[in-house]
This record gives structure tokens, sequence and C-alpha cells, in this order.
């Protein structure tokens, strides 16, 4: 069992994280200290799960290779190569046009969950955070490739766990992705085809989730694209927000000397 009572806090340089207040949390991080991803569990994202990206595809769903809409979850995996915290530093491949901001919440397991009713999903639930998942942009969707998703920190999560007590509706949360020089890029989660709990039911229905796992709800359509040298803010309702940079190859390598 995973249990979570206010926000956790993974700084660092600290082996362990720490569990503190909402207060606590904005003090320590207003002072630049970076965080380290604050989960051990796996990572599944979620694909076209917003009503956008769904309409955005059109009568293109119905055309090989997809044939119809997708009936079930369509998951992918970000593995622990991918996981990042806060104030990461991505690098940009040379190769690639820039690199997508998917903003989504975070959904984190507390107990093991296997063919759970959409009316008790909830109580599977230990809380909620911000994932920054990035991805190369690509024109597959509905077979997600692990060459534009799963590079070196490409899932950015944090900067902390906010207990479920503190979210009395993951359905109404805000979702936001500021790039420099860029529009603010917002939706909600209002706008997804499956909302927490139904997401939950329909994925357990097939594979079991256990303690410590995030569910994403997915990233909504037209997120932003950073380039090498840019910034971004992400946040989730009121949730710390999450900030990442962007680097390009030899920036990073210089980095690592």
């Amino acid at each position: 069992m995973f249990a979570l009572s206010d926000h956790l806090l993974h700084l660092e340089g600290e082996a362990l994280p720490r569990e503190m207040d909402a207060q606590a949390v904005r003090c320590l991080l207003a002072g630049g200290l970076a965080c380290r991803a604050p989960v051990t569990g796996a990572v599944y994202g979620t694909l076209l799960n917003d009503r956008a990206s769904l309409d955005a595809l059109g009568e293109a769903m119905h055309a090989p290779p997809y044939g119809a809409p997708p009936e079930a979850p369509i998951l992918y995996v970000k593995p622990r190569n991918t996981l990042a915290g806060h104030r990461a530093q991505i690098e940009v491949p040379a190769e690639a046009p820039g690199i997508e901001v998917g903003v989504s919440l975070g959904i984190v397991l507390g107990r093991t969950a296997t063919r759970v009713s959409e009316a008790h999903a909830l109580e599977y639930v230990a809380g909620y955070t911000t994932v920054a998942d990035l991805s190369l942009p690509h024109a597959s969707v509905y077979r997600p490739a692990v060459r534009f998703r799963a590079r070196d920190r490409f899932c950015v999560i944090g900067p902390a766990l906010v207990a479920k007590r503190h979210v009395a509706t993951p359905d109404r949360l805000e979702l936001t992705a500021r790039v420099t020089g860029q529009r603010d890029f917002t939706a909600n989660t209002a706008s997804f085809v499956r909302g927490a709990s139904r997401l939950i039911a329909d994925v357990t229905d097939f594979m079991t989730l256990s303690p410590g796992d995030i569910l994403t709800l997915g990233a909504p359509h037209g997120v932003p694209i950073a380039h090498a040298g840019e910034q971004a803010i992400v946040a989730v309702g009121g949730f710390a927000a999450l900030h990442l940079s962007f680097v390009d190859t030899a920036q990073s390598r210089e980095a690592l000397r």
C-alpha cells in the first residue's frame, strides 16, 4: 500500500522524499531547489483521451490503420530512463524539430487495483501529480513509438505528489503549459473522454495497477513545442508548478564533463 496524507517532495541530493504541507513545498521550491521524480512505480501514459485529439483526426480514424475510434484506452509505458523531476534539463536531439510539452494529470495509485468498478475507482487513489509527458513530434499516434516517447528524461514528474484529500474534483482541473516566447497553452481535464474514475476502471479491466504506479489522464491536443534554449512551466490545477529547460546535444554533453 502507498499512503499519502499531504504532499510528498523528493529534493535532489536527498536519499528519501519528505512529506510536508503545501506551504512548505512552495517555500522550498521558491529557493530554486531541484527535485527528483517523487515516484518509483511504473508510469503509464494514455493517448487519444482528449476529445479535441479525436476531432482533429476526423475521418482518418475510420481509415487504415485505425479502422474506428478506440473502444479501450490506448496506453504506453514511460520507462525508468524517462523519469526526471522539477528543474530537469531536457536534451533536444539535433535532428528533431522540437519537443512536444504534453501537460497531464498523473493519477497515483495507493492500492493494488484489478477489475475496479468506476464507482469505487477513486478509493484506490493515493493522490495526484503533474506530469510533463514529452515526445518528439510525429504523425503515428495509434501505435506509440518508443523512439519518440521513451528518450531519456522524457517524463518529468512533480514537483510533489498531492494527497487525494486536497483534490475534490480531478475531472475539473486546469492544465497549463508556458513555453518561452509562446502564448500560454491551457486546457481542462473536463474535456477528456475518460475521467479519472472511468480510466482506472477501464485500464484495470485488463491489467493490474500497483501501489505507487502512475496512470496519466493523457495530454490535450495542441500542446506547445519547445526548442533548445527555451524553458517551460507546466502546472495542473493549484499544484506547485513544474519547471523544465531544454538544451541542445552539445550543451548537454559539455555539462556532463
